[in-house]
């Protein structure tokens, strides 16, 4: 598997804290990753560490085949939006094109006049009067446009109204089948994950808890409903995520590649939200630069 990001024992600390640690990734190219994780488990300084944003105080962290932010050429194979969605205000929606061309080597001229046009801005608006929804637009406009070979996004509709927030990942998904792109899509709306995402990585304390095919990871899942038991005396190819138990009953979430379970036990599917919930719930040891 070829990576677009590698990250080896990463780090970075603001201070006497430490924002991310000891933090070892592997992102698959070709691939549109949803980024999921409790708040404080270091996503947002993860990619800002990707596009370039910031440095690594440990660890080693790279990119498309270099470091983040090396070069000019290097800044140019990362397409990144942010969850503000950052525009100026003051400038009209042609000044954000022509800053887009001044400052991409690999700007494509027709994609951000094709996408304005389509989705009705007025290249002579001040973003400023724009509302939520048409800006973040915009700014995934001006990051599609650079031809970038990653797209970032960190919560860029977290604020956006249901029906900006689907227009936006129609968007995205229209826009990654035609440039085929990576992207790593970072969102607490597992729902959003759901939608355009194929890859799926859990991000806990800084350590992955899960990662991998969403269809894989969803086809190895599964909920169990038996007598009440103790999960230590399943089978050894039964991997407990979670278990609830009531007097009477036990529900257990479990990975298994087998698929074999007991004829007596009551087995379902297990939804993504599900899913992501029971690993993001998982207690995981604080890594030694937290403590």
């Amino acid at each position: 598997m070829t990576a677009v990001l590698q990250a080896r024992e990463l780090g970075r600390k603001y201070r006497r804290r430490w924002a991310l640690s000891q933090c070892t990734l592997d992102i698959p190219a070709g691939r549109v990753v949803g980024l999921v994780g409790p708040n404080g488990a270091g996503k947002t300084t993860l990619l800002s560490l990707a596009a370039g944003l910031l440095t690594p105080t440990a660890g080693t962290i790279e990119v498309c085949g270099g470091r983040p932010g090396a070069s000019r050429a290097q800044l140019a194979k990362v397409g990144f939006v942010a969850q503000n969605t950052p525009t100026y205000a003051g400038l009209t929606v042609a000044d954000h094109l022509k800053l887009g061309a001044r400052l991409s080597p690999s700007w494509d001229a027709r994609v951000a006049q094709e996408r304005i046009q389509r989705l009705g801005l007025r290249p002579d608006q001040q973003t400023g009067s724009l509302s939520g929804g048409q800006r973040a637009q915009l700014a995934l406009t001006l990051a599609i446009a650079k031809r970038p070979e990653l797209l970032i996004l960190d919560e860029p509709v977290a604020a956006l109204d249901p029906l900006a927030r689907r227009d936006f990942l129609q968007d995205l998904s229209d826009a990654t089948a035609e440039q085929e792109l990576s992207v790593v899509h970072s969102s607490h709306l597992v729902s959003d994950v759901e939608r355009v995402c194929d890859y799926l990585i859990i991000l806990v304390a800084s350590r992955v808890r899960l990662a991998g095919d969403v269809r894989e990871l969803l086809a190895t899942h599964r909920l169990l409903t038996t007598p009440r038991l103790d999960p230590a005396t399943l089978p050894a190819g039964l991997h407990v995520i979670s278990a609830h138990h009531t007097d009477r009953q036990t529900t257990m979430l479990v990975r298994s590649n087998s698929g074999v379970y007991d004829p007596a036990w009551t087995t379902s599917p297990v939804g993504l939200e599900d899913l992501v919930l029971a690993y993001m719930s998982q207690s995981v040891p604080v890594p030694e630069a937290h403590r």
